[in-house]
């Protein structure tokens, strides 16, 4: 019983930590950005989710072979990774991988493309 309130107290710490390194973005937000041309936006999905329905301007990360290509040269510009739904972690792989690349402002839209799309907003085909 220890060790298990051990591993949860740790777990309850490590979390947040997690998720503090990519600042979340609302739909509202995400939405804005795009409109403003403001925003670079990476779809973890998988290609074939991507060809169903993604983020309007939104990057099919698993179909890319070099994501500097296109990301912004101003490493402060808004990049924002997203994947399925809140409780998905392939979001990370995007935005590590920009991260690693040197950019700044990375934010994690948490909601994924099941808010998206209940939030009645437009998706995009391939």
């Amino acid at each position: 019983m220890k060790t298990l309130f051990t591993f949860l107290a740790t777990a309850a710490l490590v979390a947040p930590a997690f998720a503090a390194e990519f600042p979340d973005i609302s739909i509202a937000e995400v939405k804005t950005a795009i409109a403003e041309k403001k925003a670079t936006v990476i779809d973890v999905n998988g290609s074939e989710s991507y060809a169903k329905a993604h983020v309007p301007t939104a990057i099919d990360f698993a179909a890319e072979k070099d994501l500097s290509a296109k990301l912004p040269s101003d490493k402060a510009a808004l990049v924002i990774a997203y994947c399925g739904n809140p409780n998905c972690s392939a979001y990370a792989k995007a935005a590590k991988a920009a991260k690693a690349l040197g950019y700044t402002n990375v934010k994690h839209m948490s909601a994924g493309i099941s808010g998206w799309v209940a939030a009645g907003e437009a998706t995009e085909k391939k």
